[in-house]
């Protein structure tokens, strides 16, 4: 008889599918995975494939993203619930609203967001790449960043900037408490401490690296440390055990569980691949405005 694993195989054959995975997901829905990445690794990745059809095992913005970046091809979401949160923080009227106050400011959006604010947006970027992307506004241009006050906060910081913040905020890494790193640090003395920079500034400041999920898959694996700290969704720790043996990853706070993220299952994914559901689209406006802004990002990463 057929295993799951078997059939999304045979399926992603006869449907010319890839399936992209974030590395948030349920460890098994990594591993049927064609590709495992953080937003970055992922955004660059959906631009690259020859598929019609690509499969996104992540959450919804993501997918549209995907849907954005390859407008004649098949997006599918295996769970068209699995929503974001933060994205959710701010709306493009909101957004409309906060740039007619600040008249002739940039507006740049974090890639955790709608595809109605990235429309909005003169630039979108990662957690991966926010730095050096925003290092190329002039000192003096006035920016709005949306919907991250923390990844927004973190940026500001590093390059000695002063943003206009949303005050949007992922749960699942607000979680996090500096007490959290200081009983890590007392258990596990040596090892660094990586964090994601969604994380509040006292999280950060408690840290050694504030590196997005692809970052620390790097960090991981240059680092001569044995023992890590890991400060972001569980979801990571198969990927950096799986790419690093003999090396040992600690949770910072066990609890670190995106629910949105683990929504997507392996039969999910075969019933989008078997049904071709659910279709991620974008209406034809509001993509091409956001298509800008991402691909604004994409020529500069």
């Amino acid at each position: 008889m057929e295993t799951i694993l078997e059939e999304i195989a045979r399926l992603k054959k006869e449907r010319n599918a890839v399936v992209l995975a974030h590395n948030y997901q349920r460890a098994e829905v990594q591993e049927a995975a064609d590709f495992t990445g953080d937003s970055l690794e992922l955004a660059r990745k959906a631009t690259q494939v020859d598929a019609g059809t690509i499969v996104f095992c992540g959450v919804y913005f993501m997918a549209e993203t995907a849907a954005i970046l390859n407008p004649a091809k098949t997006v599918l979401i295996p769970n068209a619930d699995a929503g974001c949160p933060m994205a959710d923080m701010i709306t493009g009227a909101e957004l409309r609203e906060l740039k007619a106050a600040h008249p002739g400011a940039k507006a740049v959006c974090y890639v955790n967001s709608t595809a109605e604010v990235k429309a909005e947006c003169d630039m979108c970027v990662t957690s991966g790449n926010a730095e050096k992307v925003m290092a190329l506004f002039g000192k003096d241009e006035e920016i709005i960043f949306v919907p991250d006050q923390h990844l927004g906060g973190h940026v500001a910081g590093l390059l000695g900037r002063k943003y206009i913040l949303w005050p949007g905020y992922c749960p699942t890494h607000q979680a996090i408490t500096a007490k959290n790193i200081a009983d890590m640090r007392t258990a596990h003395p040596g090892a660094p401490v990586l964090v994601h920079p969604e994380c509040a500034k006292e999280v950060r400041d408690a840290a050694d690296f504030a590196l997005s999920t692809g970052g620390m898959c790097h960090f991981a694996r240059q680092s001569e440390a044995r023992e890590i700290i890991v400060g972001t969704e569980t979801g990571i720790l198969h990927r950096l055990c799986k790419e690093n043996p003999g090396k040992v990853f600690y949770p910072v706070n066990e609890r670190m569980i995106c629910p949105n993220m683990k929504k997507t299952t392996l039969e999910s994914l075969r019933d989008a691949l078997r049904d071709m559901k659910t279709r991620v689209t974008v209406p034809e406006d509001i993509a091409r405005r956001a298509a800008r802004a991402i691909n604004a990002m994409l020529a500069i990463a």
